[in-house]
């Protein structure tokens, strides 16, 4: 058996570059993708009958010119217009939610936003009860600030 990877191992370097194509399905954001092309030219290298340690370092190199001049070149034309992009709790500022336990002026509450249910605390002088529409006015960690929404908004 190891005889006879020794002799196919451009194979293992095959399935390493089909197993890292698929994570980065997952992950999209082309950094795994440079480890495929890596392992790519690792199999080339196998395939020519170079020594293990040559195709590491085959490998390693390709991996790095990968990540140096492949991936910034994909993130800048397939991600086009995404720099900007807020993400996790950030994209919740300006999102309308739904009150589920009364927020107190001068303590805490929980507002729903798409299935979600947050901290909430207010800035208003006066609690809002439950049900009541609100908008989320700020952030600190995961607790949201929120404003009561006028009913002609």
């Amino acid at each position: 058996m190891i005889d006879y990877l020794a002799q196919h191992l451009w194979q293992m370097w095959a399935v390493i570059a089909v197993v890292c194509l698929i994570l980065e399905l997952t992950a999209g954001d082309f950094f795994i993708i440079c480890f495929s092309i890596g392992a790519f030219f690792g199999a080339i290298a196998a395939a020519c009958g170079l020594g293990f340690y040559v195709q590491l370092v085959v490998f390693a190199v390709f991996t790095l010119i990968s990540l140096f001049w492949v991936r910034p070149f994909a993130q800048r034309y397939l991600h086009k217009g995404e720099d900007n992009r807020v993400s996790n709790a950030d994209a919740l500022l300006g999102r309308q939610g739904r009150v589920v336990e009364s927020v107190k002026a001068d303590g805490f509450g929980r507002v729903q936003i798409d299935g979600d249910i947050w901290k909430a605390v207010t800035n208003e002088a006066h609690d809002i009860p439950e049900n009541a529409n609100v908008r989320v006015v700020g952030r600190e960690s995961t607790i949201i600030t929120v404003e009561t929404l006028n009913n002609n908004q």
